[in-house]
């Protein structure tokens, strides 16, 4: 738990009037996917990254040091698993481990992008990795606290984690933007199956517009509800 006086003030607007947040002293940390993302939430929160070199040794190890006193903090990564996706992972989970035997209190792992989510079942019973399951396993084991993520391709994936996850949704930015573009009959595809109920919900905010789905193996659009031709 945090001490008395662990405690800073941000000074926040969210577009009303502003309002001091007393939140507990936390450090940001970042690896090489998205570093221009981690430096605006640092600039959101009034804070700064903190002080790591991540990069890679001769033979393409990676390569993690922290430069800073994190003992007892609290500390959140932001690290998506995009592409290369191995390698940002490896950068995650080396950060993990380092902030950990430098004695980090908590380790918040942000993954805007969660990479393998799509691997999440067998399919047809086939001999094939679950590899959403592998990589949740490996965040765990590495001593990761807590997970927080933007839009899961499949939801049910926060239960392959041992540590509670938080899946945040962009439907809500997504929709505010498409009501201001005044869009004359619009119709919601999701790519794939995994993306149909994130789809559905944006449908029926828009006045129950048409949905579709497009298959991979397809140039067709499978219906649902809707029709997709010439639109």
């Amino acid at each position: 738990m945090p001490g008395p006086h662990s405690f800073r003030q941000i000074l926040s607007t969210n577009g009303r009037m502003p309002e001091v947040l007393l939140v507990p002293d936390m450090k940001l940390f970042a690896g090489n996917a998205t570093p221009e993302l981690a430096q605006r939430i640092a600039n959101r929160l009034y804070t700064s990254l903190g002080d790591a070199a991540v990069g890679r040794f001769s033979d393409g190890e990676v390569s993690v040091q922290i430069n800073e006193n994190v003992r007892g903090g609290d500390i959140f990564i932001i690290q998506s698993t995009c592409a290369p996706t191995n390698d940002n992972l490896m950068e995650l989970v080396v950060m993990v481990d380092a902030l950990r035997r430098a004695s980090a209190g908590r380790i918040t792992a942000v993954i805007p992008y969660f990479g393998y989510a799509r691997q999440d079942r067998r399919v047809r019973s086939a001999r094939v990795p679950i590899t959403a399951k592998v990589v949740a396993d490996f965040l765990s084991s590495v001593g990761v606290d807590r997970v927080l993520t933007v839009d899961l391709h499949a939801e049910q994936i926060q239960g392959f984690f041992d540590v509670p996850v938080d899946n945040v949704f962009g439907s809500p930015i997504l929709l505010e933007d498409m009501l201001q573009l005044n869009l004359d009959n619009p119709i919601v595809v999701s790519p794939d199956i995994g993306g149909v109920v994130r789809a559905r919900a944006i449908a029926k905010l828009l006045n129950d517009t048409d949905m579709a789905n497009h298959r991979q193996t397809s140039s067709a659009c499978e219906r649902f509800p809707g029709d997709a031709y010439h639109r």
